[in-house]
């Protein structure tokens, strides 16, 4: 009978072994991480849905400088997984890195959530910025820790199952946090009015931040539970050594002693084996160079492609969808995808000839541009509607004259006409010429003529801009003159946006806005007859002016569209009003947004997951953390594609935009296919030679304290590992598809 030593708390002890291996119970610990990334999760997805309509709607940035915004902050975001990366591998370990990091990313949700209490005086703005940047750096810090940390639990190889199963429950509660924060928190944002607004972007940011506290106490509560593996260092460490290294000694031996290769002049300080790593490593990153450009296409669908809902009809059977709950359809479809791919589609592809990962990244690239250039055809249907809004080209002018009189005018001037040309405009309506061209800002002679009722005639001059609206109110015999500035339209949620142009005495009020429907709970909005240019949003539906709490007009409001409600006449004679539809309402159904997010999520399963799964593979077994964070580098590069095109504008409208990125996408898929063409897949087991162990751990910066080491190959993921490598592979994340 074979006896096994193991290590008691008193000493060693001595006990049969009956050839049967214990079963090790499953690590209670787990719970406490599955629930902290739900609550993490939540809050991150949560405050990332809202983003670009809080950074439009409430911070009054446009639809370019809002992008740049939240793809700086994504950028951002992807980069600090490096630092938290090394700062657990060679300096703080996991624990104290998730929970510090935590506290910060904790109290940068509070600030966010914060800022957008409207309080008098405070710089919303830069409370904001500071927010999301403790935010950037607390997600992105414990990135690459927390599956990892969850993967120390458990007892390789003896618990392999349990750990497939602890990663299978890991995903489950990243996609769940996912799924139901972006349901609910634009439901909070929209439905919920706070502080008189019609809207609470606060409550909205306030719940997930609630949340990431939450998920930092649940942390905090498994400290006893946890299996806490001392800093290892990073290979990071070891593969600038080489690279270093390798430059040193090219220096000195180049003509003495040519090498095959730039990096075999590492060989004499970090060893052959460690020199041939980074050889595959940088043959692995040579095929990442096109990634990038994926993740720049990919993560607009939180921003360029949530403005584009903003602009579309969200009512179906009855229910109004949210622009930025659109995206809730990803995590969904991915559900569905994953176990429809591997057992349909893939099957199918490989009686096609398509079995390699590389040929699946290829086809994943193709479907992001065939998204794009859905999501393209969709923008230039809306754009054929939206050429009302404001002029289309920058030498053409709009022009528009309301009447706000009682009677009927005949209108002359030489706007747009070598001579002077007659119009007439009709009482409470509009005169519209939407296509003047002109190089220069030009000024015009204008009358008005009654030639009915019983009004003055009114003169004055007309001031055009080219690429400007410019409209005029005829009111109190004075012509006044307003910038339309219809494009805050473009950038709202999907409200109806109301112009009130009111010729009524100055003695009387007060005058209010406010809906008719009985389960809006708005506040009515205070209306200034002086300020004709002021844009008022209201829900879609039925609305109507009050004047000393009398009503003086009604009309139905439909969603997306832009109205100039005209009001004439006083209390002793009774009020007329018209309504002027300005931008019709949004006729182009949200739906037609589901095929676009169908393909890119296609391109997200076969690109993401096979990529890290190529990725892990073919890396050697010391360089798959290395590999993680350029991968994660690779989706911090792409969003600054996205800020660059951008802060540029190198077209002109939003469907140019889409068409350019689809094209871009469709060269750098041709540019993966060449640098593809010659890769030799490799069987990792044949690259496992033991040599050089000891210059492998000399060019680690950080090393374990003086431990027991078992030098026992074990299989993680189908692939033997080398042995004392430590912590700083972090086994666990490479198998961690959740942040694809």
């Amino acid at each position: 009978m074979v006896t096994k030593i193991t290590n008691g708390k008193n000493g060693q002890k001595e006990e049969p072994d009956s050839g049967i291996a214990p079963s090790v119970p499953y690590p209670k610990s787990v719970a406490f991480i599955i629930s902290n990334e739900f609550c993490e999760r939540f809050n991150y997805y949560g405050m990332r849905t809202i983003l670009v309509l809080y950074l439009t709607n409430k911070l009054g940035y446009n639809e370019e400088t809002a992008t740049v915004l939240f793809h700086t902050f994504t950028m951002l975001v992807y980069i600090f997984p490096l630092i938290g990366a090394l700062i657990a591998d060679g300096w703080m370990g996991k624990y104290k890195t998730i929970l510090y990091l935590s506290l910060v990313y904790s109290l940068g949700a509070m600030v966010v959530s914060f800022g957008a209490v409207p309080i008098t005086g405070m710089p919303t703005k830069a409370v904001t910025v500071v927010g999301l940047l403790l935010i950037a750096v607390g997600t992105g810090g414990i990135k690459p820790c927390v599956s990892a940390f969850g993967g120390d639990q458990f007892s390789l190889p003896a618990q392999s199952l349990q750990l497939a199963k602890f990663f299978s429950l890991f995903y489950f509660a990243i996609n769940a946090g996912s799924l139901i924060s972006t349901t609910f928190t634009p439901i909070l944002r929209a439905d919920v009015h706070c502080f008189g607004d019609q809207d609470c972007f606060s409550l909205a940011f306030g719940v997930p931040a609630i949340l990431m506290i939450v998920s930092v106490v649940i942390f905090m509560a498994g400290k006893r539970l946890y299996k806490c593996q001392p800093p290892a260092g990073n290979m990071i460490f070891g593969v600038s050594r080489c690279i270093a290294d390798a430059f040193k000694g090219w220096q000195k031996r180049r003509h003495s002693e040519p090498m095959e290769s730039f990096l075999d002049y590492a060989k004499p300080t970090v060893g052959a084996r460690m020199v041939r790593e980074t050889k595959c490593l940088g043959r692995i990153l040579r095929l990442f160079l096109p990634f990038p450009v994926f993740w720049a296409l990919f993560d607009q669908q939180g921003s360029r492609w949530t403005f584009q809902a903003t602009r579309m009809d969200g009512m179906v059977l009855g229910y109004e969808i949210k622009p930025d709950q659109m995206q809730v359809v990803n995590p969904l479809l991915i559900l569905g995808f994953l176990p429809l791919f591997d057992y349909i589609v893939y099957p199918i592809l490989a009686r096609c000839g398509i079995r390699r990962p590389l040929q699946k990244l290829t086809i994943g690239l193709l479907l992001a541009a065939l998204g794009f250039f859905l999501s393209a055809g969709l923008e230039m249907k809306m754009e054929q509607a939206a050429y009302r809004a404001t002029p289309t080209e920058p030498d053409m002018s709009h022009l528009r004259i309301y009447n706000g009189m009682p009677c009927r005018y005949e209108i002359s001037s030489a706007v747009g006409q070598k001579t002077e040309t007659q119009r007439f405009i009709e009482p409470l309506n509009v005169w519209e010429d939407l296509s003047l061209q002109m190089a220069k800002s030009n000024e015009y002679a204008f009358r008005a003529q009654p030639v009915s009722g019983d009004c003055p005639a009114i003169t004055g001059k007309l001031h055009l801009q080219p690429g400007k609206s410019v409209s005029y109110f005829l009111a109190q015999d004075k012509l006044v003159k307003f910038a339309d500035e219809f494009q805050l339209a473009a950038t709202d949620t999907g409200h109806t946006s109301v112009r009130t142009l009111l010729n009524t005495p100055d003695g009387e009020g007060p005058i209010h806005l406010l809906t008719e429907s009985a389960a809006s709970q708005e506040s009515p909005l205070s209306l200034d007859k002086r300020n004709v240019s002021q844009l008022y949003i209201i829900t879609p539906g039925f609305a109507r002016v009050d004047i000393n709490g009398t009503k003086v007009a009604s009309f139905e409001a439909k969603g997306g569209g832009l109205y100039s409600l005209l009001v004439s006449g006083s209390t002793r004679d009774g009020y007329q009003y018209n309504v002027v539809e300005v931008v019709a309402p949004s006729t182009v159904s949200i739906l037609w947004q589901l095929p676009q997010i169908v393909v890119m999520t296609a391109a997200e399963v076969m690109f993401s997951v096979t990529g890290l799964e190529f990725s892990y593979s073919q890396s050697p077994p010391s360089m798959k953390s290395v590999l993680q964070a350029c991968w994660l580098l690779s989706v911090a590069i792409g969003n600054m594609i996205v800020v660059v095109i951008a802060e540029f504008k190198f077209t002109s409208s939003q469907s140019g935009e889409f068409t350019l990125f689809a094209s871009l996408m469709l060269v750098d898929m041709l540019i993966f296919l060449w640098l593809a063409r010659s890769y030799q897949y490799k069987d990792q087991r044949e690259d496992l030679e033991d040599d050089d162990d000891a210059a492998i751990e000399s060019v680690m910066q950080s090393k374990p304290k003086a431990t027991a080491v078992d030098t026992t190959p074990r299989k993680r993921g189908g692939i033997e590992a080398e042995p004392g490598y430590g912590a700083y592979r972090n086994h666990a994340y490479d198998n961690d598809f959740s942040e694809a």
